[in-house]
């Protein structure tokens, strides 16, 4: 048969030198201690091969649960502490009367306490909080607190109902004594309390110290109540309006802010206009200063057309200076292509470290490289253009004895025609014209001008 340490030992219960004496609280709730368990060897399975994490941690755990179907919460908490149950005494409960100090009829009540606690105060007996009233006497009353609108059996009947309810004035004006005395109000019976309160506060308070004293305003009280009850009042029609009336009043507090966000971000805008402007003249005047004295050392000036112009960052915020090495959009392909290559057959870091100088010197050098490439171009094109007018030249001159024989068949008739001269002056004025300026507008207004002057030469000879 199982005895009871296989029992308890099932139950994973204490037992042995635990089991004398009674149960105490931290024995039934384990707050700070973990759970022991006994060391038994357990069988651990390796996670297969090509199996993910995610997917082996649905099948199995180290407890060896099935998977939740719903999400838990495992954080330390209420949900974590468990009842240890051991096989202690029980702490002995009894039914024993009790008196509340509270109440002063005398009144006795039972309930279930622990024997240890037999005889202690009633616990619940601290949260019955007492208004302290004062007491005046007699000679104090005829001395300072006299008013003719107020007896001495009023005023009494007024603090004995105060602390009798604990200065809850709806139920002191609900019990006041109507018929005996005069019908007062609310915020009569509160103003008659507090200004005898603070009228003892001054009597009574030590030379040389301020007491605090509560005021109570009476009349602002009851201007308070009545715009509560015209409130309470109002008919739908006059929601409504107050509604419409709130309604634009928020459209015109939208309108004025918009129209403050306005000219504030045109006084911003004047403000910067005019910081901007002082600062270039500011640099005007700096640099003329300061050119005659670099006249004599500056290289002439690249006109703007030539090279690249790199986009000046002047405007107002943090930029780097790196930003200051890119090519504008400008720079087409074809020359970006070129002047890499130029730069790396001239072993040439594309990016450099942007210093102050490096900066200016990188794109004066790739300004200098993109104009040498327009040029290299531009020479390309004349050359091609100065050999087909050669070609064409010497096509003409061929062509010259056929004309100059014809040109004396029909001089022979009485007729002139133009000889090899005006050929050649015709074909040379070509040829200088071109090569002068190629692929240009004025070139070819060139060459019209020219073509029209020869046929008119032509037409006066004939």
């Amino acid at each position: 048969m199982a005895t009871g340490a296989d029992v308890r030992d099932i139950l994973e219960l204490a037992g042995g030198d635990n089991d004398a004496g009674p149960i105490s609280k931290k024995d039934i709730i384990n707050l700070d201690k973990k759970k022991t368990k006994k060391s038994t060897e357990t069988l651990t399975f390796k996670r297969p091969e090509g199996m993910h994490r995610e997917v082996y941690a649905l099948l199995y755990s180290d407890k060896k649960d099935a998977p939740p179907l719903l999400p838990s919460d495992t954080t330390q908490g209420y949900r974590t502490v468990k009842a240890k149950l051991g096989c202690k005494r029980v702490r002995p409960w009894k039914w024993m009367p009790f008196t509340n100090p509270a109440r002063r009829d005398g009144a006795i009540f039972h309930h279930w306490r622990r024997m240890a606690e037999e005889g202690k105060d009633y616990p619940f007996a601290r949260f019955n909080k007492m208004v302290q009233v004062p007491v005046y006497s007699e000679q104090e009353y005829q001395m300072y607190l006299h008013d003719d609108g107020w007896t001495k059996a009023e005023t009494d009947h007024l603090f004995d109902l105060c602390k009798r309810f604990d200065l809850r004035f709806i139920v002191i004006h609900d019990r006041y004594d109507h018929q005996q005395f005069r019908k007062r109000s609310v915020e009569d019976l509160k103003e008659r309390y507090y200004n005898i309160c603070a009228k003892l506060a001054k009597i009574r308070a030590a030379t040389g110290s301020e007491p605090k004293i509560y005021v109570f305003d009476a009349g602002h009280e009851r201007r308070r109540k009545e715009q509560l009850e015209r409130l309470f009042n109002r008919t739908p029609e006059q929601v409504a309006e107050e509604e419409y009336l709130i309604q634009e009043l928020r459209k015109i507090e939208i309108r004025k802010k918009e129209r403050e966000k306005k000219a504030q971000d045109l006084q911003k805008l004047i403000t910067a206009a005019d910081t901007t402007t002082e600062m270039r003249r500011a640099e005007r005047k700096a640099t003329k200063k300061k050119l005659p004295q670099k006249r004599e050392t500056e290289k002439p000036a690249v006109p703007e057309t030539a090279g690249i112009k790199f986009p000046d960052f002047k405007s107002a915020g943090v930029t780097l200076r790196s930003q200051r090495m890119k090519l504008p959009s400008s720079v087409g392909q074809k020359k970006i292509k070129a002047i890499e290559q130029i730069l790396t057959e001239q072993g040439v870091d594309l990016n450099p470290m942007p210093t102050e100088e490096i900066v200016q010197m990188f794109n004066e050098l790739r300004s200098d490289l993109v104009l040498v490439y327009e040029l290299k171009q531009a020479h390309g094109n004349c050359e091609y253009e100065q050999q087909m007018l050669r070609h064409r030249y010497e096509a003409l001159l061929k062509t010259g004895v056929a004309t100059v024989a014809l040109g004396e068949g029909l001089g022979a008739e009485g007729q002139a025609t133009p000889g090899t001269e005006d050929v050649k002056l015709e074909t040379k004025e070509h040829f200088i014209d071109v090569v002068g300026a190629p692929l240009t507008p004025n070139s070819r207004k060139r060459r019209e001008s020219a073509s029209s002057s020869s046929s008119i030469k032509k037409a006066k000879k004939l």
